[in-house]
């Protein structure tokens, strides 16, 4: 069964201040381990997540440019503009993983593309201090599929995908933690299982 995948970094005695320089290094990292260099979007939330975003963007192919998105500096610097302790910024910015995709007629066939990630910085006093649970930046990586497809019968072709998506998840985690600072970090599932221990039974069937 499909379960939502997440990341939450902490920071020792973090300041408010510091937050846009956590979330630029974060969103950076991305380039360098399957994800984009540029950002989709970028919103702000007060107070908690059932209020009006008081700042919204999607970047589109701006100034000429072929590639969508915006450098993740501007991105941040944008969206901190009205930095609130009770505030959550919020970006999104894509991230390639080999899926198996279901083809009408035909067996289904592995594709290497782009899913939205989702980016959160959260101001100490947003939702209740929810950054005490979630992380000061917690990555939504979406559904963990990719790195289990425990719905297929994997070839030789496919545990090899898997495999390189799970070194892909494994060398971003620890290049975010590295680059933003981070003291504390937890990959983490929305249903509680441990994507290790499914793992490690995934391969252990498979072999």
């Amino acid at each position: 069964m499909a379960d939502t995948l997440y990341l939450s970094l902490w920071y020792p005695n973090l300041r408010l201040e510091a937050l846009p320089g956590k979330l630029i290094a974060v969103l950076g990292a991305f380039a360098a381990h399957g994800g984009e260099a540029n950002v989709y979007s970028a919103t702000a939330w007060p107070v908690s997540w059932n209020e009006t975003p008081v700042f919204e963007r999607v970047y589109g192919r701006m100034g000429g440019r072929q590639e969508r998105g915006v450098d993740p500096r501007q991105a941040v610097e944008d969206a901190t503009e009205l930095l609130h302790e009770d505030y959550a910024y919020e970006f999104q910015i894509g991230w390639s993983l080999w899926e198996l995709e279901a083809v009408p007629n035909l067996d289904s066939r592995w594709a290497q593309g782009p899913r939205l990630v989702r980016v959160t910085g959260y101001g100490p006093l947003f939702d209740e201090g929810a950054y005490e649970q979630d992380g000061h930046i917690k990555i939504d990586f979406g559904s963990d599929a990719p790195f289990l497809e425990e719905d297929a019968d994997l070839d030789r072709v496919g545990a090899k995908h898997v495999e390189e998506n799970v070194r892909q998840l494994v060398e971003l985690t620890a290049a975010v933690e590295k680059a933003s600072g981070a003291t504390a970090r937890l990959l983490w599932s929305e249903l509680g299982e441990s994507l290790a221990e499914r793992l490690a039974a995934r391969l252990g069937m498979e072999n």
